[in-house]
């Protein structure tokens, strides 16, 4: 599968959903582990604020990765941000779209007040 890196450096990035566990299966209920660490993984909805336009996304994020502070509307930094196009076939219908997982979520430090 391929993996491409996202910049984010001239991005504004805001949380309009707090970390939710993420389900793997949801008419068993199984909770989404990372198959390398094992580690229970989140989902984070996010608007992408860049190049005159926004877009929501949600982003997959290891539970250990989700820093302190996280509320709505918190402006937030994104570490290891990579994009995973997808494709599948449900019910004879093709379906694609774009995953985001990053390693870690972090509260932007507020600026540095003037005056």
């Amino acid at each position: 599968m391929r993996v491409i890196p996202v910049d984010t450096s001239d991005a504004t990035l805001l949380v309009t959903k707090l970390p939710e566990v993420k389900v793997r299966d949801r008419q068993t209920g199984e909770v989404a582990v990372d198959p390398v660490t094992n580690q229970r993984l989140m989902t984070l909805e996010l608007v992408f604020i860049a190049a005159g336009g926004s877009d929501m996304v949600k982003v997959t994020i290891p539970e250990q990765g989700i820093g302190d502070g996280l509320v709505m509307g918190a402006p937030v930094f994104l570490s290891g941000l990579v994009a995973r196009p997808w494709e599948s076939e449900f019910g004879g219908r093709a379906r694609h779209g774009i995953a985001y997982r990053a390693d870690a979520v972090m509260v932007s430090a507020a600026a540095p007040a003037q005056g």
